[in-house]
């Protein structure tokens, strides 16, 4: 198409093959054979018709290029590298080819396009760079090109794929895939898009099975093909991610097809050309796809401008006669010369399946759309600087030479008829958004891509995808989400175990232990419920603690209580007996006032155990112990001075004698308060160091929390305990060494015994009492009090009360006298 400024375009719009009569590829009219071994692409001629389009809008717009129209000139791009710079030398200098001398000279070429593959454009771009021609490439983003010192001429339309890694690992967690296999080209690219896949897998705990770096110089070895078979296949990865261009990666999925990937999900970076396929519904091998495509918007007018064109509109076009011969079989003959005897005069490229020709703008073609338009928009930039350079009359140029434009293409920026901004800067480039396609397979090859989801850098996080998943096509015949991970998922109650030498993913699980919870999944630690708070058995939640005491209202604490209040009350009768009977010889004998302290002392050492009952406070805390110590302190100390009592009354049979002065003068009587008062001192001591306080323990009991009363310094309470136990230990000697002296009213046995009682009490309570734990420790205390005071009130005050209610002739002093006299005056 003529032009006063034209844009060359080079675009690959042939391959090389074999023809083959009976081919499914041949059938379904993807390639226009040209002769046996060159075959015409249909797919890629929306790229002319991209340029086409774009050009004609332009020279229909009033406001852009008022003067000027645009133009194209098209040409074929080869792919070898021996072949690579055959048309762009006839571009250049005309069909001479000689270097540095045109025979054009009437070129009006200002820009050129290239692409899709970055290795054709920086081929050309080292050529064109020689004369400062504007190259535009077309294709993927190509880090290898984005060197300026290099390629300073050369503009990449695409933006960079910044945010590739994020969508993509962002739909690997959708779908809860944390085990997937990784395939990239060995180039800029893929190494780029590598070291960003592991760090946002890193960060997002997905594991890598295995991971493919390919050449694709060594893709057709057999022994690299068996390799990545080994890999792919034997790996428990469901999911692989492929990250590449047709040029490197095209010939390696072709045999993926044939016999690699089979029941795999693919998670792609472009829609790349796999039309050379030939049952794709029959294989089902590489059968789901999910395609990354940048997003763009729609471009109003493009399928109603395919519609419409046809070989009359542009018959100097014979790419696009041989499509139409092919396609609607209008001539038998294989020359360019147009016969529409055969052909349906409404004929259009729309009745075409979508498998074998698009008819909405692809990728590439848009990123030609905006290189038209960025073209147009610097020519109008640069006539609108002329127009003020020739009213100040400095210059008459009207059209600049290529080199010119390079001053204003670096700083351009526009919004496209479609509403896109386009920045040719990289630095400033927006990122880019992606449309998740999934193709849907028919029988015969032929295919529908669909828009599943798309992908936005720009919206909130964890809102970024969004996905119709009721839209992707899975296996066939499989309606289920596939699976890919290394290990089950670790439900709530469990936490991972990492095995060793494997990846993070692959891991066991454990169950929480006791008093933990994992109310997640996967989760790496257990947490620890409060105190307050106990685990239930699936370890899946805290649940609140019922708190536990030994209470009034327990059947055990009811027990106790009863027991306390009956041995007090009968501790009190036997004192009120004994005061009834206070001139009995029997009450008389061993110390009167001693019995009724001891009476007294037991009666409270009763009470006390009532303080070791009910929820514990501070108050309870401090007596319960002290008053403890003190009453059991009395009551025992009243026990050695009573033993006291009887050896100095057996011992003091002379006069003058020191015993005899110690029992006159009522020396017994001072051991009472002696040792009370050391006890005493000890619990001040105790008090006033680390005091009994209120604690809880839960641990000990589970589902409770158990109130208790801390005895704040063991120390302190073992010492109390331990002058107890002394003081009994003294009582009970004493006792025992004066256990035979001859007398009626000697209750030195008695005393001997009861000591024996309580040590024995004291002695079996201190291994049950540290083995106990929450209300059976303190009910042991408590019982232990109870059986000791028991055992002092039977021992001691049993036989007394018997004598005196039963054998009250024994119990009379003047009876017994009597009936020792008349046992004398017998005769022998």
């Amino acid at each position: 198409m003529d032009g006063d400024v034209m844009i060359a375009g080079f675009f690959p719009l042939y391959t090389l093959g074999i023809d083959l009569s009976n081919n499914a590829i041949t059938k379904t009219a993807i390639f226009v054979w040209v002769d046996s071994y060159i075959m015409f692409i249909f797919k890629n001629y929306q790229l002319v018709l991209a340029l086409a389009f774009a050009i004609e809008e332009i020279n229909k717009n009033p406001e852009l290029l008022h003067n000027l129209t645009l133009g194209f000139d098209i040409y074929d791009v080869y792919f070898e590298v021996w072949a690579a710079l055959k048309n762009p030398f006839i571009w250049l200098f005309g069909k001479y080819k000689i270097p540095n001398y045109s025979c054009r000279r009437d070129s009006k070429s200002i820009a050129v396009l290239t692409g899709p593959l970055g290795i054709t454009s920086a081929r050309i771009g080292t050529l064109l760079e020689l004369y400062r021609f504007p190259q535009f490439t077309f294709g993927p983003f190509d880090h290898a090109l984005s060197d300026h010192k290099q390629f300073p001429a050369l503009y990449q339309m695409a933006p960079k794929d910044t945010s590739i890694a994020t969508a993509m690992v962002s739909l690997l967690l959708h779908f809860n895939w944390n085990w997937v296999g990784l395939l990239t080209s060995e180039d800029e690219n893929g190494l780029w898009v590598l070291v960003k896949l592991k760090e946002e897998m890193v960060k997002n705990r997905v594991c890598i099975a295995y991971e493919l770096v390919i050449s694709s110089k060594t893709i057709s070895q057999m022994f690299n093909l068996m390799k990545i078979y080994s890999q792919i296949n034997k790996s428990s990865a469901n999911v692989l991610m492929i990250y590449g261009d047709n040029e490197s990666l095209l010939d390696l999925m072709m045999c993926y097809e044939q016999i690699l990937i089979k029941g795999k999900v693919c998670l792609m970076n472009s829609h790349w050309d796999l039309t050379m396929r030939k049952n794709y519904f029959m294989l089902g091998s590489f059968h789901v796809p999910l395609i990354f495509s940048q997003h763009h918007a729609d471009v109003s007018g493009f399928t109603d401008f395919i519609k419409a064109v046809n070989p009359s509109k542009y018959p100097e076009d014979f790419l696009l006669a041989r499509l139409w011969f092919v396609s609607f079989n209008c001539s038998e003959s294989k020359t360019d010369c147009v016969k529409w005897d055969n052909c349906l005069h409404d004929a259009s490229l729309d009745w075409l399946p979508g498998n074998i020709f698009d008819r909405t703008m692809s990728g590439d073609s848009y990123h030609i759309y905006n290189a038209v338009y960025t073209v147009a928009q610097v020519l109008h930039e640069m006539l609108l600087h002329q127009t003020e350079v020739q009213t100040m009359g400095s210059s008459k140029e009207t059209v600049s030479s290529p080199a010119q434009l390079h001053l204003f293409i670096k700083n351009i920026q526009f919004y496209n008829p479609a509403g896109d901004e386009i920045i040719l800067d990289e630095k400033t480039k927006l990122e880019p958004e992606y449309d998740i396609l999934n193709i849907w397979n028919f029988p015969e090859g032929l295919q529908l891509t669909v828009k599943v989801g798309k992908f936005s850098p720009y919206a909130l996080h964890g809102n970024q995808l969004s996905l119709s998943e009721d839209m992707v096509e899975w296996a066939i015949g499989t309606t289920e989400t596939p699976h890919s991970a290394c290990s089950e998922s670790c439900g709530p109650g469990f936490r991972t175990s990492p095995q060793e030498e494997k990846a993070a993913c692959c891991f066991d699980c454990n169950l929480c232990p006791e008093n933990e919870i994992a109310n997640g999944t996967d989760m790496d630690q257990c947490v620890k419920c409060p105190d307050h708070q106990y685990a239930n058995t699936q370890r899946t939640q805290c649940l609140l603690r019922a708190e536990s005491f030994l209470d009034f209202g327990d059947p055990l604490g009811m027990a106790l209580a009863f027991m306390a209040l009956c041995f007090s009350m009968l501790t009190a009768v036997v004192l009120g007996m004994f005061v009834k009977h206070h001139d009995t010889a029997i009450v008389k004998a061993n110390n009167r006032a001693l019995s009724y302290i001891l009476l007294i002392s037991l009666i409270f050492c009763f009470l006390c155990s009532l303080l070791f009952l009910g929820r514990p406070n501070t108050v309870t805390c401090i007596l319960q112990q002290i008053a403890f110590g003190i009453v059991f302190t009395m009551a025992v100390s009243t026990v050695l001075a009573k033993t006291f009592t009887v050896v100095l009354a057996f011992k003091a049979t002379s006069p003058g004698r020191m015993m005899r002065w110690l029992l006159v003068s009522g020396a017994p009587n001072f051991i009472i308060p002696i040792c009370t008062l050391i006890q005493v001192t000890l619990c001040g001591l105790w008090l006033g160091t680390s005091p009994p306080f209120v604690d809880t323990d839960a641990h000990s009991e589970h589902g409770h929390i158990i109130i208790l009363c801390n005895k704040g310094s063991l120390t302190a309470f073992y010492c109390v305990l331990g002058y107890l136990g002394f003081l009994a230990l003294s009582s009970f000697t004493m006792a025992f060494l004066a256990r035979n002296l001859p007398d009626t009213f000697n209750e030195a046995k008695f005393l001997t015994f009861s000591m024996l009682v309580f040590c024995s009490v004291w002695l079996t309570f201190l291994p049950v009492y540290h083995s106990a734990k929450g209300k059976v420790m303190v009910a042991v205390e408590v019982f232990s009090i109870l059986a000791s005071g028991a055992g002092l009130l039977a021992c001691i005050f049993a036989p007394k009360c018997y004598n005196i209610l039963l054998m009250p002739n024994i119990n009379s002093l003047h009876d017994f006298r009597d009936k020792r006299h008349s046992r004398r005056s017998k005769p022998s």
